[in-house]
């Protein structure tokens, strides 16, 4: 008796972590899909430029007071070889979600993840 309730609980643990991870990687695909891309804002006229997420590429845009380099990898985007003091903007890594942000002060660069319009 003791058995089958064991086994039944770890049958619906098994059950309850395979739907966990089933929502794991559809939430990993939507968020890397094509219905997000990257926008650079920068330099003193607020400058837009929009980069599309489904291609991996590095980016090279002079600001005005820096050449910021945004590297887009695996649906992602990243300030990448910063030449600011700093390197802040650096530090907060992969943005693959939407309204994920990064910002380079020095260089007058923000870096959003938004959706496809």
């Amino acid at each position: 008796m003791k058995n089958k309730k064991l086994l039944a609980n770890l049958l619906f643990a098994v059950v309850i972590l395979a739907i966990a991870a089933v929502l794991l990687v559809v939430r990993r695909v939507h968020a890397s899909g094509s219905g997000l891309r990257a926008e650079l804002i920068y330099g003193d006229n607020n400058t837009t430029m929009n980069l599309p997420l489904d291609v991996d590429e590095t980016y090279d845009v002079d600001t005005g007071y820096y050449t910021v380099h945004i590297q887009i990898k695996d649906g992602a985007a990243r300030f990448v070889d910063s030449p600011c003091p700093d390197h802040i903007c650096e530090g907060f890594g992969w943005l693959s979600n939407e309204d994920q942000t990064a910002t380079c002060l020095p260089a007058r660069a923000v870096l959003t993840i938004v959706p496809v319009s």
